[in-house]
């Protein structure tokens, strides 16, 4: 493992430079006396950036990379192709994107690289060993476009590392992301996706803050760690645990193929934002251990308690008398069966009036 001053005057690329998690990382990047330059590049035009930061807006997918690499000893790739929906071509998502990085990285003479991958590669299963570690393998569950993605992205990285023995790439695997300037569409998803559970107890949950998601990211670069890490706060919340800093709302438990149904309806008609496919995480667990990361100096400053409840405001429920929600309780149970109910018969009519 190299030390920090074989790399100075460092020249590091920052991609993603202006999302919540490329502005704190940008930030540790430029405070580190070892670096001579920060090179910042977003699709968006990156605001806030520390004095001396070179900020670049570009479109990664489609720029010629090699001018704005030259020079660099390291790269941090944060940049993502986006949500499930996002508007991409074949050939377009994180993989290829990981590609052309790695093309011009390597066309520079770049001999480090940090890239984001996800623990959603490991995939939501019945028989995952809890914690899931690095030694894990990827299996990502059928019709999830991100964990598909982030597996592409590691083979690409994997083929690169075979082809330049000299280089070092770390891939990240952060657990749940949240942030309070507002939490990514995979949190947003897997929360609403709640609203229709089919497991008889809550799977336990991970929630990593995004300030010490960019302190791993940077000890990676400083430290030029090599391989994957799992990121995320020691050990994990209960699904009692997440429900109560949620507010303790009641839910009924549907079965699974009427909760699949139901979530299908709300993607189809772009009522929620939960794809069916990600209903398994709410169901399997996969949480993963971060010892590995430990082992080389990273302490997470957040527990999965605090994360999360420094990201989500207190819902109303949590503010209302316990006798005010019993009384609601009954009626959102009974409601919550009729709405089921109505729209398992509206499903039936449609296909029935198809046949």
């Amino acid at each position: 493992m190299s030390s920090q001053s074989d790399l100075a005057p460092g020249v590091v690329i920052v991609t993603g430079a202006s999302s919540v998690l490329g502005r704190l990382v940008t930030e540790r990047v430029a405070a580190d006396p070892g670096v001579g330059r920060v090179i910042a590049l977003d699709q968006r035009p990156p605001t806030g950036s520390p004095a001396g930061v070179e900020t670049h807006t570009v479109d990664l997918r489609q720029a010629d990379l090699k001018p704005l690499f030259e020079g660099a000893t390291a790269v941090v790739h944060l940049a993502q192709t986006g949500g499930p929906d996002a508007p991409l071509e074949q050939g377009d998502g994180d993989g290829a994107l990981a590609r052309r990085i790695l093309d011009a990285a390597s066309s520079v003479g770049v001999e480090h690289v940090v890239l984001l991958s996800s623990a959603v590669v490991y995939g939501a299963w019945a028989n995952n060993p809890v914690p899931l570690t690095e030694d894990a393998p990827l299996r990502p569950n059928p019709g999830v476009g991100i964990a598909s993605e982030k597996a592409e992205l590691e083979r690409t990285a994997a083929d690169w590392r075979d082809a330049h023995p000299a280089a070092t790439v770390a891939l990240l695997r952060p657990t749940v992301t949240v942030a309070s300037e507002g939490n990514g569409w995979l949190a947003r998803a897997l929360a609403r996706s709640g609203a229709l559970p089919v497991a008889a107890e809550d799977p336990p949950a991970q929630f990593l803050d995004v300030a010490d998601l960019a302190t791993a990211v940077d000890l990676a670069r400083r430290a030029r760690l090599d391989g994957p890490f799992n990121v995320a706060p020691d050990g994990w919340a209960s699904g009692e645990t997440v429900r109560s800093l949620a507010g303790g709302a009641p839910r009924v438990r549907l079965p699974e193929r009427l909760a699949l149904r139901l979530a299908d309806l709300g993607w189809r008609w772009r009522l929620a934002p939960t794809p069916p496919a990600l209903l398994p995480f709410t169901v399997h667990p996969w949480v993963i251990a971060n010892d590995r990361l430990r082992a080389e100096g990273w302490e997470p400053a957040s527990s999965n308690e605090e994360a999360y409840v420094g990201a989500h405001r207190a819902s109303p429920w949590a503010t209302l008398s316990p006798r005010r929600r019993q009384e609601l309780a009954l009626g959102i149970t009974g409601g919550t069966l009729a709405a089921a109910v109505g729209a398992a018969v509206v499903v039936g009519l449609r296909r029935a009036r198809s046949r």
